[in-house]
């Protein structure tokens, strides 16, 4: 039985349906609505629709319960909504469960993106949110109070890898009876163990490791069957923020091979990081894998991995960063992660720029720092690109 199986196997099979033709690959359903066989069958579906009933793609589609299910299975929830990007499933997951006079308290080092869903659009709408410190436990216990309805934060922050002690805050919010919301894309759901340390609703954009190609974006929410159907999916399906049927084909198949992938990319993660520490032009390395990250027992309880992405900071700053960004030859210049192609990042210029000076200064995004996304090329064919590019920096 599927409860059984291993992680690799539940990323080739779970979710599987097939049509009377019974094909080997996962079909697409590449339809927006439905025939009813009477004038009947329709008005009793819409009034309660089967576990394999289909009203209109925007609520549910064949193709894309599939990977629904498949997600779902691996991350060990009980269900899963999948969404048209990353943010609409930020966005889905936090507006769907809160109304004016609310309290969230969220972790400070955040995507911009994301700073601005809680900033901006939660805070217009009166929601009151609360920042912390979120590796500061008891900046936590300060701010979360038996009226917070959610705790929101990233497992491990964009760009400086700084973790989040997820069981930890997890004990904090349910004491208040808080929800615990985990943007885990960057722990990914092969390293991740968000509900066993107590998560309650967990986020990932599906454009990075899930479909792990740069072909697609897409969201997913996973969580309980009573928070996804009851709560998130009546907001998403009136709101117009679900995935595709063609693209919930493409994260199937990007699922084929997520453990494999993600596994090669830590490996060589660690590799370069190794490599990159302690040479003369970085002012640091961060690699939550090192032993010198000052976090690297909770990641490794956590995640059991550091993880597939490199932070390091040139000492001379942004025109030393951007000559070294120009001297790449295999890395590319981009603003995605998780992709088969190694990938290089100048936050403070592109993914965090919104953010104004003092605090990126407070989250560590200097001028030199550069994310590195590291894909599925040869270890030693990207540390000599690195290591080339540094020199001519």
């Amino acid at each position: 039985m599927s409860e059984t199986w291993n992680t690799r196997t539940k990323l080739v099979h779970e979710g599987s349906r097939r049509s009377q033709y019974g094909e080997m690959a996962e079909a697409i359903f590449l339809t927006q609505g439905f025939v009813y066989p009477t004038a009947e069958a329709a008005e009793a579906r819409f009034v309660q629709a089967g576990a394999d009933e289909f009203i209109y793609a925007r609520y549910g589609n064949p193709t894309t319960r599939m990977f629904e299910e498949r997600i779902a299975a691996l991350e060990g929830t009980e269900d899963a909504f999948a969404t048209a990007s990353g943010m609409a499933a930020v966005s889905g997951a936090l507006t769907s469960m809160l109304r004016a006079g609310d309290h969230v308290v969220s972790a400070r080092a955040l995507f911009g993106s994301c700073l601005y869903v809680l900033e901006e659009v939660l805070a217009r709408f009166g929601v009151k949110v609360t920042f912390v410190d979120g590796a500061d436990l008891e900046q936590w216990r300060a701010a979360v109070t038996p009226g917070t309805k959610a705790v929101f934060f990233e497992s491990m922050s964009n760009p400086t890898l700084e973790l989040v002690d997820i069981r930890a805050v997890s004990e904090i919010a349910h004491a208040a009876g808080a929800l615990v919301v985990v943007d885990n894309v960057f722990a990914t759901p092969i390293f991740s163990r968000a509900v066993d340390q107590g998560a309650d609703v967990i986020v990932y954009s599906t454009t990075k490791h899930i479909d792990g190609q740069g072909r697609a974006l897409g969201g997913v929410v996973c969580g309980t069957q009573a928070f996804v159907r009851k709560v998130l999916e009546p907001y998403m399906k009136h709101t117009g923020g679900s995935m595709s049927p063609f693209t919930s084909w493409i994260m199937l198949n990007g699922m084929a091979t997520l453990d494999l992938r993600c596994r090669a990319m830590a490996e060589s993660a660690k590799s370069i990081a190794q490599a990159l520490q302690g040479h003369d032009k970085l002012g640091r390395v961060i690699y939550p894998g090192l032993d010198s990250h000052p976090q690297h027992a909770l990641c490794m309880e956590q995640m059991g991995s550091g993880g597939t992405l490199v932070t390091f900071d040139i000492a001379e700053g942004k025109e030393a960063a951007f000559r070294f960004l120009n001297a790449l030859e295999i890395a590319k210049i981009s603003n995605n992660l998780g992709d088969a192609k190694t990938i290089a990042t100048h936050p403070a210029t592109t993914t965090h720029q919104r953010l104004p000076q003092d605090q990126k200064d407070s989250l560590g995004i200097t001028p030199g720092l550069i994310r590195l996304s590291v894909g599925l090329e040869d270890a030693g064919d990207l540390i000599a690109d690195l290591m080339g590019a540094l020199e001519r920096a």
